[in-house]
């Protein structure tokens, strides 16, 4: 797959040290960063990106397998998306929600056309935390019920309500600073390398997290839960695929018990696992499906719910409470639209079901074979990840759970060796996730896969 003829070309940008110099000392004086310690952050200087790459001010060159924070599906500077967004500056940047506009009425029409059958409605919110936050509060309204269930691992947003639902160490400290809002239960899903049930196989890993989830429903009181909230595809949380009926077995015990099914597809959607949505590797339809990340490819920022007619009809003529300033932003509309014709025109989705099929995925478990650290590869799409051990046997992580300090040090080799090779990577405590552009071509892949495979040398000697 390649791009358009008028794509920019990698490394464009002349190096200038000294500019990257002057951007990190504003950085460091003036930015908070999310997620870190301020006083460790040391920001790498981006001059340019184009395509599957981006390179820094001394000009040093970075395959971006980490997709930037997953979102960035399209890939960097497509040119269809730009030139998309400077049209829409040049004719109106900014419209009230109250309005209609055109772009913004086009990518709901064209998100809705993409979700299964009966969910037709659209309301865009600025990003991924922010529609967890109005799916929930739908469906509490909805319900007339308080209470929500996640899963433990999972993660859903930095926002109060987000916070909450997360299941991953970055809700801890929220809750003890009261940050995190209440009115959660977790549960375990489904995850058969690590089985909580004991379960040796699919089927019963399958079986047993479901009879599970349906325990803690029993415990928790079906008719106080407004709605069970799952990523379809698990992701920052460890890339965990649903063994096949698991959704359909959730969404068989929410209409038992009359609870809505939210999906989380703010990292699953929009390509990432080579279907326009997750949920359709399982043909299950949730009530309402929330998104952000690759439906603009995070050109402008941009999330939102998908509702079906059932919820929608509870606010027909009773008024939803909510609502945002920069809901349905033109720019981020037009970048939507610009983004789903590009990827239907170009074979996008097919393009990342057919890398990971033919290239990603039989790379890495090559690279399982040659490397004791490794104890599984998993994955969909151009959405996997490679989980790190110190004794293939007792697959005891790499990286201890909720690690921090030199107790990272193993993955932070790692990192540091792909980074060096030129390959930017995601990494969560023992993983490294595998996660490109979906538009990114077989030659590329295999350039990072090999980064990947030399850098995993740092792990290897921590086994045994």
């Amino acid at each position: 797959m390649t791009d358009t003829p008028t794509a920019p070309q990698p490394s464009a940008t002349a190096p200038d040290p000294e500019k990257g110099a002057r951007v990190v000392a504003d950085d460091r004086a003036h930015l908070f960063h999310s997620w870190a310690a301020q006083g460790s952050v040391r920001p790498i200087p981006v001059a340019g990106a184009a395509g599957r790459y981006f390179w820094d001010y001394s000009g040093k060159r970075y395959l971006d397998f980490s997709s930037q924070f997953i979102n960035l599906n399209i890939g960097h500077a497509h040119p269809r998306v730009v030139a998309a967004i400077k049209e829409q500056a040049d004719e109106i940047c900014m419209i009230a929600s109250i309005f209609a506009n055109d772009k913004r009425g086009e990518a709901a029409r064209l998100i809705a056309g993409l979700a299964p059958e009966g969910l037709d409605r659209v309301f865009f919110t600025n990003g991924g935390a922010e529609a967890n936050e109005h799916a929930v509060r739908m469906a509490r309204m909805r319900t007339g019920r308080p209470k929500v269930l996640s899963a433990y691992r999972s993660y859903h947003g930095g926002t109060s309500t987000a916070i909450s639902l997360t299941g991953d160490p970055r809700r801890w400290a929220n809750e003890q600073s009261g940050s995190a809002s209440g009115n959660v239960a977790h549960f375990f899903g489904p995850y058969l390398y690590r089985s909580h049930f004991h379960a040796t196989t699919e089927a019963e890993e399958c079986a047993r997290a479901l009879a599970h989830l349906e325990q803690v429903i029993a415990f928790e009181g079906p008719a106080t839960i407004a709605a069970i909230v799952l990523e379809t595809v698990v992701g920052t949380a460890g890339v965990l695929v649903p063994p096949p009926g698991y959704l359909q077995g959730v969404r068989e015990l929410c209409d038992r018990h009359g609870i809505l099914y939210i999906a989380d597809e703010v990292m699953s959607g929009f390509g990432r696992t080579g279907a326009w949505f997750a949920v359709d590797h399982w043909d299950v339809t949730p009530d309402l499906i929330t998104f952000a990340k690759g439906v603009n490819s995070g050109y402008v920022p941009l999330g939102g719910v998908i509702i079906s007619d059932a919820v929608y009809e509870a606010f027909r003529d009773v008024t939803y409470p909510g609502g945002l300033t920069y809901s349905g932003h033109p720019l981020a509309c037009a970048a939507a639209v610009a983004t789903i014709t590009a990827m239907r025109e170009e074979g996008v989705n097919e393009n990342a079901a057919r890398v990971g099929r033919d290239v990603i995925g039989p790379g890495l478990r090559a690279i399982a074979q040659r490397h004791p650290s490794v104890g599984e590869v998993r994955g969909l799409g151009v959405f996997w990840a490679v989980e790190l051990v110190r004794d293939p046997e007792t697959r005891e992580m790499l990286v201890p759970y909720a690690a921090g300090g030199e107790l990272t040090r193993p993955v932070d080799e790692v990192v540091a060796a792909c980074k060096e090779g030129g390959m930017w990577p995601v990494y969560n405590y023992n993983r490294i996730h595998v996660v490109p552009p979906c538009n990114i071509t077989d030659e590329e892949a295999r350039e990072g896969l090999a980064v990947l495979d030399e850098a995993l040398h740092a792990a290897d000697k921590y086994v045994g």
